[in-house]
């Protein structure tokens, strides 16, 4: 960045090129992580009772619902939001995951 500066390239230019492309890839990754914490997040509040309103459908409380039935033998309705909210968050993670390897230019975009 120095040697572009010194070579009296404007600094919107270093920036656009040497700064964000660095900056853009791992908080790119970071999202992906964030956002399968916050669907975590979110069903666990909804299942304790405290996040979103009970009219307002959500993983949590389609589990907190159905675990009041889950010795009666319906258990399929614990299971399979159970079942969707471990496949979202895997594959979110997945995605962050692939993203990064995608992304990064040491790596080239191909997997090993």
């Amino acid at each position: 960045m120095l040697a572009a500066r010194v070579m009296g390239i404007p600094s919107r230019t270093i920036l656009r090129r040497h700064i964000l492309p660095n900056i853009f890839r791992p908080n790119l990754v970071l999202a992906t992580v964030g956002l399968g914490t916050a669907i975590l997040l979110e069903a666990t509040l909804s299942f304790l009772g405290a996040g979103v309103p009970s009219t307002t459908p959500s993983l949590g409380t389609l589990i907190r619902v159905g675990s009041t039935n889950l010795f009666s033998g319906e258990w399929w309705v614990v299971l399979f939001p159970g079942l969707l909210l471990i496949v979202i968050v895997f594959a979110i993670n997945i995605f962050g995951d692939w993203l990064g390897d995608a992304l990064n230019p040491r790596i080239g975009g191909r997997h090993a």
